[in-house]
Parts: C-alpha cells; structure tokens; sequence
C-alpha cells in the first residue's frame, strides 16, 4: 500500500474513531473545593399567609398544582414532589415538550403506569380526582406496576443520614390554585415548605418553594430528585452541572457523575446545581444562598427502575440495571431559604427566556441557566462555538420552512456552500490524481524490487504535475470542527426531540427512524428497522465510485486499485453500522451531504474535462 493509500485510510479512521468517541461521555471534571462567594440574586415573592384547617393523615396523600406547562404532583410524605409530569404540546399548546415513541407504546402496551397521576388526589377545593390516561411526559421516575417508590427519591424532600427523615408525615397547613404548604417536625427542627407559583414575572416551568427551618438544620439536605432516562442518540448521557463563583468570577461545570458511593463537596456552595437526563431535568437555584456544600449520588436501576423497562420487557430491550439514576443535594440551614426551581426541558431558547426574566442588570445578576445545556466528549472545545453557529442557521431555517427536517436539509446546502471551496480543491486534487494513476502504476511495475526509488520517482512525478497528496486531507482536517459541531447539534438538540418529518417512518428526528418492527431482537439491529442509515451509505457507496474511476481492464487492476476498490465498499458498510442506531436528523444530514458531494463531484469532473479538452 503506498503512503497516499495509507493517509487517506488513516485519515478516514482516525475520522470514524472521533466521531464514535464523540457520542461517549468524556469524563467530566469534579469542581474542586474551595471557599466560593455568592453571587447577588433578587428575592423571592413574598409569600402572605392565612388560616387553613390542618389536616394529617396516617397514609400518604397526594395533592396537584397544575398550569400549562407542568403538573406538580405532592405527597405528604415529606411534603415534596412525588411526580412532575410534563403536558404534551398537543393538549397544551404553551407546552414545549412533544409525544414521541415511547409514550405511545408505553400509553398502548401498558396503560396502568401511564396514568397522570399515578394516584388519586385532591384539589384545593376539596374535591379528590383520579389521574387522567396519557397526555403528559413523567419527568421523574415513577412507582412501576403499582409498585410504589421510596420517598427518599422523591424531589425536593429533606434528607439525611437518618432513612426515616424522608418519610416522615407531613401536615398540609394551606392549599390555594397556585399555593401548597406543608408542616413538619424532623429531629429538634421544624420544617414549612411553601410552594407557588407566581403570576407574575414567573417563566415556563419554574415555580418557588421556600423552606423555613426553625431549629438545627445540620446534615439535611434538600433532594433534587431522580429524572427518568432519556436515550440521546443511542445512549443514556446524564449531565450534573453547578454554577460557582470564584474570585468574583462565575464559571459552570459539569460534575462527576458518581459511582460506587455519593460524591461530597463541603466548601463551596453552588449558585444553583442542575440535573439533567440529556434533554430534559431539574435545576435548583438559591436565591439567598445556601450552606457550604453539595453532594451527588447515584441511585441503582434495579432500586429504582425507568419507565422504559415496560418496553417489551420480554426482550429486556433495556434492563433495569443498565440505567441508574443520578440525584443532586444542597444542604439546608436554619432560617429561610427562597428557591427558584426549574423542572422542564433543556431547551436552548426556552433558557435563554428564563435569563431575560430573571437577569436584574441593577444588581448585575444573571442566572445563566442557558450554559447548564453542555456539549460533552474529548473534542467539545472545538464543536461548542460551531454547534452554536449552525443552530443559529437551523433556527433561521425553521423560522422559514416551520420544518425542523427541511431546516436541516437546508442547513447541509449552507454548509456545503461554505465549504465549496475547500471540497472543489479536494476534488480537483483526485482529479490530478487519477491522471496520473497510469503512471504511477508503470513507475511501481518499474522499481518492484527497488520501493524506495519507486517512492522517489512517484514524488518526483508529483512535484512535477503540481500534486501533493498529503494536502489532499487538509480539506477534511479543516471541515472537522463544522463536522464535530453538526455531530452535537442533531445528536442532542432538544428542538429536534419528537419533531415529525414523514409520519409512519420519521417520526422523531432525535431519534432512529422506523420503517417496521418486528418481535424479537437481534443483536445490534433490535427489533426495527432503520431505513436512512442504509441509505447514507448507499450515497457514500456512489460518491465513492465517482470518485474512483474504473480501468479500461478491471480485470488487469494495480495494487493501489484493489486497495481504493476495496476501499470503496468497506467505507460505506462502516458508515452504515455507526449510523444504524443514531438520530435520524443526522442520518438525514449526512445522507443530502453526500448527495451534494456526488453534484459537486459530477459538475466539477465535467469542468475539467472540458477545460482539458480545450487545451
């Protein structure tokens, strides 16, 4: 094989390898301790009490707060949240979270655990409901066929070492449309948790909870609770993330997600700490501070089991114990402590909003919930500022078309456009190439015993037509950074979450197609079948074709053409095997881009030979 082979293989290999790294979690960076200082946050609402009859209960009862983008789901257990289902956007237009798959199959094969909520509660009037059949996305893991689920894992319930403390009964004291209050003793301290939701100056998904704490406050911890799994592009990618200050400086970093026992910071304290399942999650935010501390803690699968262990759980499509669950604490103090809690999906524009609400430019503060969305893997540094730029034109496409899939077929003709002239170079190169590829052929039939002089003669031959065939890969090198950049855009894009293209075949753009199903899985493949990636890399077997051009006797073929010929048919097969099981928008990308690539590669061929002719 000889050096030019050589490159171009490790060049695609080392390309291929990159990209699979890029869709595995790096490993994040534990925020080191130190002492931080708080950054200035506004106050919280003040809340205006007034008389309601207590009422205590031996068992547990449940009590719902619901507006158009959330329904929070109480327990008396602790007086915290024991659901938080998300509505469809096709019941709450306002809502941004859409139905997609498993939903439907969860709703059609096991509609038992897909009542909203799980259990019978009670409304402020007084009156008791049962949970209504689908409609609503279970942000948090759910009791599963009627088994029920310990309080500990509940979000937003108190916490320590004690197990007991997160059971403890608590008294609801006040219950209005948009107010709930709770009372209850743990130990020597007594506990109020006020929750509302504001009316005013209050943003999509957020709503407040203050926790009064008369008494010793030392070693609880305020939970965030367990968000259910998420595949994001064939992978489960839990993300923990904390704002800090440092020497005035504010700076957000992703956490360790912890393994065999909980991770334990005790010397700085977090303007807000988030939690998110890849696409959607909880953030909580202090707004007067908080205790020095936090702490993360992984939670067994088979402890508490995802909702996606009712797909075909004959087949144990995905098993319990290969999906654990991640919780993040803040620890609590004596006094009140106001908190603005966010419990909806990461969705970049969504954040953004919530910044312009809640930014106070008299008191220089901004709480920046847009960088708790993080771009993981070794080569983030490269893809961030490029994933940016290209949602920016995805957004300006959609904004055009209303369709996420023609944005980013729209976006792949941008994105070639700008790289016409480094892919025009490229071709042009091959071009040169395969001229001289018969004499590059006799010049190896000439030195088959001397190789370096055979390797001399071809370098000659080379500087005298004008060809470098190790520049012949810059083009590729310099296109990594948009490659990386639109690899994390289509992979973990929450706009493109449930986002329909051709209903029946493409009906999630974040996740695989589906052209039919069938019953038992086979290794690899599952048990559906994935049409676009077969198709990407049928385009990539054509572009590949084009680009070698076949001898006058394939059956008199030199060793370089064996070599580009084998090539040709394994490149193709490879791309296809990655792309099986990754997100149909990027299926979709790729396969338009070599599309492209196969014009681009047509039209400047027929400029050449013309031009060749003339001369």
């Amino acid at each position: 094989m000889d050096k030019r082979s050589i490159l171009f293989l490790t060049c695609i290999t080392l390309s291929f390898f990159a990209v699979q790294t890029y869709f595995e979690s790096g490993k994040k960076e534990e925020i080191k301790t130190e002492k931080i200082v708080a950054a200035p946050k506004p106050t919280a609402p003040k809340v205006i009490t007034q008389n309601y009859p207590l009422t205590s209960s031996a068992n547990e009862t449940f009590y719902v707060l619901e507006n158009e983008y959330q329904q929070l789901v109480f327990s008396s257990k602790g007086g915290a949240l024991a659901e938080i289902n998300l509505p469809f956007k096709k019941t709450s237009p306002k809502s941004y979270v859409k139905e997609i798959d498993f939903d439907r199959e969860i709703l059609d094969t096991s509609p038992d655990n897909a009542y909203f909520p799980l259990h019978s509660y009670q409304l402020p009037n007084g009156d008791r409901k049962k949970g209504t059949l689908g409609g609503y996305y279970p942000l948090l893991r759910r009791g599963i066929n009627g088994k029920a689920i310990d309080p500990k894992y509940y979000a937003l319930n108190v916490v320590g070492q004690d197990p007991n403390i997160a059971n403890v009964e608590y008294r609801m004291t006040r219950f209005e449309p948009n107010l709930i209050e709770f009372k209850g003793s743990v130990g020597s301290a007594q506990i109020t948790k006020t929750y509302s939701i504001p009316e005013t100056r209050n943003g999509p998904y957020c709503f407040l909870l203050d926790i009064q704490v008369d008494g010793d406050a030392e070693g609880l911890w305020l939970s965030s609770g367990v968000p259910d799994v998420e595949i994001v592009a064939n992978s489960y990618a839990p993300i923990l993330r904390a704002q800090v200050t440092r020497k005035q400086q504010i700076d957000v970093e992703s956490l360790d997600l912890p393994t065999k026992g909980p991770i334990e910071s005790t010397s700085i304290s977090p303007n807000w700490i988030s939690n998110c399942n890849g696409f959607l999650g909880l953030i909580m935010d202090p707004l007067n501070g908080v205790a020095s501390g936090y702490k993360t803690l992984q939670i067994a699968g088979t402890d508490l089991p995802t909702r996606l262990t009712l797909i075909d759980p004959n087949f144990h499509l995905y098993p319990a114990a290969s999906y654990p669950g991640y919780a993040t604490y803040l620890p609590l103090k004596s006094g009140s402590t106001p908190y603005r809690i966010f419990a909806g999906p990461y969705d970049t524009n969504l954040l953004k909003d919530l910044d312009g609400i809640y930014e106070d430019i008299s008191q220089n503060y901004n709480p920046d919930y847009v960088s708790a969305l993080s771009i993981q893997g070794w080569f983030s540094f490269i893809s961030q500022p490029f994933s940016k730029f290209l949602f920016m034109l995805m957004q300006l496409f959609y904004s055009i078309t209303r369709s996420w899939a023609a944005a980013i077929i729209l976006l792949t003709f941008a994105l070639k456009a700008m790289m016409y002239p480094l892919n025009n170079w490229s071709v042009r190169s091959q071009l040169k190439q395969k001229e001289l590829a018969p004499k590059i052929a006799a010049i190896q039939e000439k030195y088959k015993k001397d190789p370096r002089k055979g390797q001399m003669e071809q370098m000659n031959l080379y500087r005298q037509a004008g060809v470098n065939p190790i520049l012949g890969c810059l083009p590729m090198v310099l296109q990594m950074p948009f490659l990386f950049g639109m690899f994390y855009l289509l992979k973990s894009s929450f706009a493109l979450r449930g986002a329909m293209f051709i209903p029946g075949w493409i009906d999630d753009l974040s996740a695989p197609d589906v052209l039919f199903t069938w019953g038992y899985p086979i290794w690899f493949i599952g048990n559906e079948l994935h049409l676009l990636p077969i198709l990407t890399g049928m385009t990539m077997y054509l572009q590949q074709k084009m680009t070698v051009k076949p001898p006058a006797n394939p059956s008199n073929l030199t060793d370089q053409e064996k070599q580009q010929k084998m090539m040709g048919y394994i490149f193709p097969v490879m791309l296809t095997l990655m792309f099986y099981n990754l997100p149909s928008g990027l299926n979709i990308y790729f396969m338009f881009s070599n599309l492209l690539g196969i014009a681009q590669q047509v039209w400047v061929t027929k400029k050449t030979e013309v031009k060749t002719k003339k001369a």
